[in-house]
């Protein structure tokens, strides 16, 4: 019994005890849920996100913008091709995967597209996920106070940085409104003024008023894109009015903040960003090659035009550079200083002024520093074989009897101490740069000169410093028009408060191509003097003009942080729907800060003024007035920034209604007439003088003039000579409608029978103004083969054209040489060709005979006189195929109608009486089927 007893006490006493260990953790169970640390969750939240984005960030980048199949786990797959990629075998496979059901397929063949299919899919559903993952730990990370989660949650929703996340404005309105609220985070409050500025995505409406509050907030916490976008609205008068002080003190702090981040690389500064292209240029300008100003006269040059010529040559740069690293692997020494030149700046095309300029970003390619330098260092060592020693020793002079034996050795030498002085490739060292800057200097080599004042300015080399051996070689390298060396001079007088000489120089810097820091200190100087007591209220409203314009161009080159135009151009070079989403935000945005290229793009992108078919029956449906609406805001802004094939396309648009406000046509066209006026006083666009004349022809916007219409019509072949067949057309139907005009009793029509010649100039006969053997006036004339400069002069330029022609260094005549890379290497094709060509025998001298007589034919025949022959020739074809057609139309019935007789003859039982005998030759008898050729024939 007690035994019973004892075992019932114990077996009561063990509930018990479970039960309170129960209850006692069921109490502690809240308390350490209580006990986690939210910010401590936040983070580790945010953390893990992070991580993950990481993985998904580091994707190639076909894979980081669309997705892309990966092939794992078999063990084929690390040999043959992915089925997604690129190239004729992956678009073979993707054929075959279509065919993978047929059964005469081979089985091993069909199981490796089914893995690969299989595997793909896996792929991205496991990227898909991951995706999803980094959203939702970072919305619960900002949930739990985490405010970096929150801004990184709208960065990813505004700008996906593959197609794997989602694009959503109105997500990233929130989280950056948000985090605007709770931290003022000045990037935060910028972004929300562009949405307020622009309505993007409808996601809140259009408020200047809005736009403005957080534009200034962001801007007095030094954003510099915000600082940007309040000074273009001073500037321009968007949603404030016009206040050029408001907008010189914006622009300057966005431009200390660019010069500062440039000050802050190696010597001589950070390296400039690539100019950012117009897309409308790459086609050769708004109104296409030959119509519009950006690819005409003086702008035809321009390195973005000539990469829009080579792309529509077909050329490609692959294929060039092919060309280029063939010929110097030859041991071409021109090819291969070219090439290291090409390599070292990053694109085909370097910029005016100098290896401090940078290049054109139209014609970009990776930038290789180390196989620049191997390319520069294969040239020097054909002058230099060896270094000393001991690079800090004193130079030891190498020149033999005449530069010519140097060649390219100098200019490349240049390049090397540029890069060992900025550690560009290889590792820092002074010493090792001035080394080579002064075996470059020896032969008078301007970079290196431009070097070595450096060096010496800065005491780079064991802490020397001696302004006046810096100071001589600037001035040595600015009589060689470098740009960098005359703003070096210029700061020098800057820093000693001489104004009017650092003016001076950096005046002279500008004319040379600098594109940065010229334009700073000028701007400072300009706004010195307008922010100046005693200077006139005129003076100082062009002063501060000046150097807002300066400072604008200043700040919108120093993107090295937030360079928001190229990328826009690497999205839309995706040529993907995503991609070209995101490429319009970022113009959208570096719009609204005041970018033009930006504008330019975003206009000519939204542009519904290109089709010709518009109002016809084949394009019956009306543009979008809202998108309309849009790009012609941007093509005005564009417009005032002096691009004069916008302010052209602003009247096409207001004389087509589109985007402009419902008013009267005779309204519209004045305005459109206005706008075309205002682009043909530039004296640059032929267009907008061939508009104005068929305006005043017609009478429409501006009263009809026939003689004012013949004035801008022929101002128009005058502006571009291109022009010619539509003046010519233009012309004749003038002349014939104002001779109806006149035939019908009007009156101030054209008159056939007075001549020009009281409007002729003195100068359209250079030859009845020789007097005595070529003097004029008794002044003598200029010698053959000399040209007269009539183009701007300023203090000092005689002096400088002097010196260029003094000097006979062949480094300099190399550098006259370099540049136009990809017509350099055109005209040096066409020159093997040649030579190729010579070495034939006497069996092909009438075949080259013949063949070069049909060259200079084909080069003496007009366009015109060409593209009218070929219509003639087009009518006799035709009339030629008309009568053959008719011809054995007739024999055909000819020949049915004998069968018809004859078959007659035989149901009536009358024998036909017999044909004599007819000698047709090889021409087959009636009734043979071969008759109907031998009638074609005939």
């Amino acid at each position: 019994m007690r035994k019973a007893s004892l075992a019932t006490f114990c077996i009561v006493a063990f509930a018990a005890l479970a039960r309170a260990n129960d209850v006692d953790a069921s109490n502690r169970r809240p308390e350490a849920v209580e006990t986690i640390d939210p910010a401590i969750e936040a983070s580790r939240a945010y953390k893990q996100a992070m991580s993950t984005l990481a993985t998904l960030t580091a994707l190639p980048p076909m894979q980081s913008e669309e997705p892309y199949h990966h092939s794992a786990g078999y063990p084929l797959s690390s040999f043959l091709p992915s089925i997604q990629g690129q190239g004729p075998i992956a678009s073979a496979m993707r054929i075959i995967v279509k065919l993978k059901n047929h059964s005469w397929l081979p089985t091993f063949v069909t199981d490796y597209l089914g893995r690969e299919l299989s595997s793909g899919r896996k792929r991205e559903e496991e990227f898909r996920g991951k995706a999803v993952k980094v959203l939702d730990l970072l919305q619960h990370a900002a949930d739990l106070g985490n405010t970096d989660a929150l801004y990184t949650l709208g960065q990813l929703s505004l700008f996906p940085p593959n197609a794997y996340f989602p694009a959503d404005p109105a997500a990233a309105y929130e989280s950056f409104d948000t985090h605007a609220h709770l931290t003022g985070n000045a990037s935060s409050q910028a972004l929300v003024g562009f949405f307020h500025s622009t309505g993007y995505h409808s996601v809140v409406p259009v408020d200047q008023a809005k736009a403005q509050l957080y534009l200034t907030f962001a801007a007095h916490g030094n954003d510099k894109g915000a600082q940007m976008a309040l000074g273009y609205r001073y500037w321009s008068g968007i949603g404030v009015a016009e206040n050029c002080m408001a907008a010189l003190n914006w622009y300057e702090d966005a431009a200390e903040q660019a010069m500062a981040k440039f000050l802050s690389g190696p010597p001589g500064g950070r390296t400039l960003p690539l100019l950012p292209p117009r897309l409308s240029d790459l086609a050769g300008g708004v109104y296409g090659p030959g119509a519009s100003v950006a690819s005409t006269g003086l702008n035809a040059g321009r390195a973005v035009i000539k990469t829009a010529n080579a792309r529509a040559a077909g050329e490609t740069w692959e294929d060039l550079l092919e060309y280029y690293l063939f010929n110097a692997d030859r041991g071409e020494i021109d090819f291969a200083y070219r090439l290291g030149k090409i390599f070292y700046q990053g694109s085909i095309y370097g910029a005016p002024g100098g290896i401090a300029s940078g290049g054109d970003g139209a014609s970009a390619i990776p930038r290789d520093f180390h196989r620049a330098r191997n390319y520069f260092m294969r040239i020097a060592r054909q002058v230099w074989p060896r270094d000393p020693a001991n690079p800090r020793q004193p130079h030891v002079s190498t020149k033999e009897e005449g530069p010519a034996q140097v060649g390219y050795a100098a200019l490349a030498a240049g390049y090397l101490g540029r890069m060992y002085l900025r550690g560009e490739g290889v590792k820092q060292d002074a010493a090792i740069a001035k080394m080579w800057f002064e075996r470059g200097a020896e032969y008078g080599e301007k970079e290196c000169h431009n070097g070595l004042g450096i060096i010496w300015r800065d005491g780079l080399v064991d802490g020397k410093k001696d302004i006046k051996k810096a100071m001589h070689y600037f001035a040595t390298a600015a009589t060689q028009e470098l740009a960098e060396a005359q703003v070096n001079i210029g700061k020098y007088h800057y820093e000693r408060g001489d104004i009017k000489r650092a003016t001076a120089y950096f005046e002279t810097a500008l004319r040379q191509g600098s594109p940065f820091e010229a334009y700073y200190y000028l701007a400072d100087i300009q706004a010195r003097q307008a922010r100046a007591a005693m200077v006139p209220p005129e003076i100082a409203g062009s002063s501060c003009a000046i150097a807002v314009s300066f400072y604008k161009l200043v700040a919108e080159r120093g993107t090295w942080d937030d360079n928001l135009l190229k990328d826009a151009d690497d999205s839309w070079n995706l040529n993907t729907e995503r991609g070209s989403e995101m490429a319009m935000l970022r113009w959208w945005i570096a719009a609204e800060r005041g970018y033009e290229v930006a504008q330019n793009n975003l206009a000519y992108v939204l542009d519904q003024d290109k089709s010709i078919l518009r109002f016809t029956r084949f394009a019956p449906y009306s543009p979008s007035n809202d998108t309309a609406r849009l790009a012609l805001t941007q093509w005005i802004r564009s417009a005032a920034q002096r691009n004069v094939d916008a302010l052209v396309k602003v009247g096409d648009y207001y004389y087509h209604g589109l985007g402009v406000p419902d008013e009267p046509e005779s309204v519209r066209w004045e305005k459109a007439a206005g706008y075309y006026q205002s682009a043909a006083d530039t004296q640059m666009s032929a267009l907008a003088m061939w508009n104005l004349g068929w305006m005043y022809e017609n009478g429409i916007g501006v009263p009809q003039d026939f003689h004012l219409a013949k004035r801008h019509y022929d101002l128009a072949y005058e502006t571009n000579s291109e022009a010619y067949l539509p003046v010519l057309l233009s012309l004749i139907k003038l002349h014939a409608r104002s001779l109806w005009h006149t035939l019908m009793g009007g009156k101030n029509g054209l008159s056939f029978w007075e001549g020009d010649e009281d409007g002729r100039s003195y100068y359209d006969h250079p030859d009845t103004r020789e007097i005595d053997g070529g003097r004029e006036n008794g002044q003598p004339a200029l010698e053959e083969g000399e040209e007269l400069d009539d183009g701007p002069w300023y203090m000092g330029k005689a002096r400088d054209e002097f010196n260029r022609r003094r000097r006979g260094h062949d480094p300099e005549r190399v550098a006259r040489d370099e540049e136009d890379p990809v017509q350099w290497a055109r005209e040096r094709r066409q020159a093997e060709a040649a030579d190729r060509d010579a070495d034939f025998g006497p069996e092909d001298y009438f075949d080259a005979a013949m063949r070069g007589n049909r060259y200079r034919e084909e080069d003496d025949v007009d366009e015109f006189a060409e593209t009218m022959l070929l219509v003639v020739l087009c009518l006799l074809v035709s009339v030629l195929l008309y009568v053959r057609g008719r011809w054995v139309e007739r024999l055909r019935q000819e020949e049915e109608q004998r069968r018809q007789a004859n078959g007659n003859a035989q149901q009536q039982g009358q024998q036909p009486q017999a044909q004599p005998a007819v000698d047709r030759g090889v021409f087959p008898p009636p009734g043979d089927p071969a008759q109907d050729e031998w009638a074609i024939l005939r």
